[in-house]
């Protein structure tokens, strides 16, 4: 551990916080700023370090917030720069650091920026975003993940010319290429970081750097409406790693101790660790999409496998994972956030009889694996998905623009609804479940969006009450990795990597080791501890059920247990 390059974020445990569903103050139905301050104490509670605050800029929420019209306003929706102030002294007062979602790839067609710029083609502002002349003919096809064409390319009649949009036409793309540009994104992040944020997360930052010749793209790539290769196209900018490092040089290196997490939808793990060496001086940690898109069937979109989802190939992937930031850089690993369904139904079990132990088991792997955990508010408690069962639930952009497009195709919808129970994004974004009344104590007003049923015997109250709920556990997890540095620097090494339902692995330093067992299935599972793992003791340092059978160096696992183990 001595040779290890040490640091805060490295330690800390990070907690998403969706401010739309987290606490709304005022009963408009929408959390904001000042129901966040009143939880503050909750979430000091849990022993997280780091809060990745999502988007409360200015902004008309096309896309809930990341179609953003004005960077250094707050939505009023969601408060004010004093409730922001006040948020973020409350925050440090409790010892916990704040990151803020940053979105620069793209802004609002309502930012003052693009109004301008689509005004005519000699505005000063026509070269902060990507501009194809009609007469030059329609744009070489670039695809957009939430127009319901799949179109990236917006025809405008003011100029006579199309725009580049990779999300929704209400989003369209910055011209990071034109400097002026980048120069304004570094004195807006300057903005923030003077008032004493602790760093960003960067939004679909991989995405930022355009080829601006515009190639054609492959017959292939161009058939790819439901799968992902349109992520690998778009990630691969000529000029990425110049504006990341630029970045570094003019901002972040001017203020001690921040951090950095990118979101690289695209980025492959052999490209990985040159955003996060220390010797780039480009960013601090990343997260990767590989292993959301296990457990899908291929060429649909987030249709989920009859199957499920392999075990051996989703300890492959993370262990390669790990491998790739054993000696230099820092990775970060996740299960859920607010673009992803909860975790307890995506890789868990939330039927009754098993929710309780599989969100423990969820907890427990990403609480002890060697990287920056982020975690999404609720998963603390369990939250499943609600499951809508007619478009007329859902609110996402994401959701509502694939049901145009199938309609569109005369796709099967029904299907779609199925398949949108289980991958949809509205699935992670109902309100935080904070106790049994009416409106699970997040609003009293009409909820933006459905609250979910399961709030009657799921929610913070009930569990901060009985000491072997999800919530303690998760609060007993973070102590325990405070204590056990090995749980964050120690080595990684994975056992039985064919072994169908179990999940073994150390962690181990020059002081102690620690096995941890996992049980990834609804059977009852008589597991062999792996040769030369020899046991300290037989009470193990976590168990999430309360009975333990363990014989002969055999361990006999209930559904979903996990164990943690000193190892002598």
């Amino acid at each position: 551990m001595g040779t290890i390059d040490k640091a805060w974020w490295k330690e800390t445990v990070i907690y998403q916080v969706y401010i739309r569903s987290f606490k709304d103050s005022n009963g408009d139905g929408i959390g904001d700023l000042p129901g966040l301050i009143s939880k503050l104490d909750y979430i000091q509670s849990l022993g997280v370090g780091l809060v990745w605050l999502n988007p409360i800029y200015q902004s008309p929420n096309d896309d809930n917030g990341y179609d953003i019209s004005n960077y250094e306003a707050v939505l009023p929706t969601f408060g004010t720069i004093a409730d922001f102030n006040t948020l973020l002294t409350g925050l440090h007062d409790r010892g916990i650091k704040l990151i803020m979602d940053l979105v620069v790839n793209h802004t609002s067609d309502e930012h003052m920026w693009f109004v301008e710029s689509r005004k005519s083609r000699d505005n000063p502002y026509r070269d902060y975003y990507h501009w194809w002349p009609a007469e030059k003919g329609k744009p070489p096809h670039r695809h957009s993940f939430f127009d319901p064409g799949a179109d990236a390319w917006q025809y405008d009649t003011a100029t006579d010319a199309y725009y580049l949009h990779y999300f929704s036409k209400k989003q369209p793309d910055l011209n990071w290429e034109n400097p002026k540009v980048r120069q304004e994104i570094y004195q807006m992040m300057r903005f923030w970081l003077d008032k004493g944020i602790d760093g960003f997360r960067l939004d679909a930052i991989s995405y930022i750097a355009k080829d601006t010749n515009w190639p054609e793209v492959s017959e292939e790539a161009l058939k790819s409406r439901y799968h992902n290769d349109w992520s690998y196209f778009f990630s691969k900018g000529p000029r990425l790693h110049e504006y990341l490092h630029e970045m570094n040089r003019e901002v972040l290196s001017h203020y001690k101790d921040v951090v950095t997490i990118a979101e690289t939808p695209g980025v492959e793990i052999h490209e990985a660790l040159p955003f996060v060496h220390i010797d780039r001086q480009e960013l601090s940690m990343l997260y990767h999409f590989e292993g959301m898109r296990i457990g899908y069937l291929h060429g649909f979109f987030k249709r989920p496998d009859p199957e499920g989802y392999s075990l051996p190939l989703f300890k492959g992937l993370y262990t390669d994972w790990n491998d790739i930031f054993a000696q230099e850089g820092w990775g970060t690993i996740y299960l859920g956030n607010h673009d992803q369904p909860r975790m307890l139904s995506r890789w868990g079990n939330d039927a009754p009889e098993f929710r309780n132990a599989a969100s423990k088991l969820l907890m427990t792997f990403l609480l002890t694996m060697r990287a920056t955990p982020i975690f999404y508010n609720g998963d603390e408690l369990g939250m499943a998905n609600i499951k809508f069962d007619n478009i007329r639930h859902y609110r996402d952009i994401e959701t509502l623009s694939m049901y145009q497009y199938l309609q569109s195709q005369q796709g099967d919808l029904d299907q779609f609804i199925r398949d949108q129970q289980f991958g949809a994004r509205d699935n992670s974004r109902t309100p935080f479940q904070w106790d049994a009344t009416p409106n699970a104590g997040f609003t009293t007003g009409e909820p933006w969006i459905t609250i979910n049923a399961d709030h009657v015997f799921v929610n913070e109250e009930a569990q901060d009450a009985d000491g072997n709920s999800p919530l303690n556990y998760f609060r007993r997890l973070t102590q325990l990795r405070k204590e056990h540095p090995v749980l964050v620097y120690g080595d990684y090494k994975l056992y039985d990597k064919d072994h169908e339902q179990v999940y073994c692995y150390t962690r181990t330093d020059d002081i102690s080791s620690i096995v941890v067992v996992l049980n990834f299935s609804n059977e009852l599972v008589h597991y062999p501890l792996p040769e030369g793992i020899v046991l300290k003791q037989a009470e193990p340092l976590m168990n999430n059920e309360t009975s333990l059978q363990l014989e002969d160096n055999t361990v006999v696992l209930l559904p979903w247990q996990a164990l943690l183990f000193a190892v002598g």
